[in-house]
């Protein structure tokens, strides 16, 4: 993409009730100005803001029984 800092075309899938997955490496900048770095090949973005481990998803957003 000729706006992005990479020439690759990255696949985002949205999911109605849990995260986005992100074909990595990816690097978030948060609200605060730092950033969140991940080299794995397909990451999950938190959506619901429930996860200890925000901005990754840790399936916080699953129903509890």
């Amino acid at each position: 993409m000729p706006n992005g800092p990479s020439d690759e075309t990255r696949r985002i899938q949205l999911r109605r009730e849990g995260p986005l997955l992100i074909e990595g490496p990816v690097e978030v900048v948060l609200e605060d100005g730092t950033t969140a770095v991940s080299d794995r090949c397909v990451v999950a973005l938190c959506t619901c803001r429930r996860s200890r481990r925000y901005p990754w998803c840790d399936t916080s957003h699953r129903r509890r029984s």
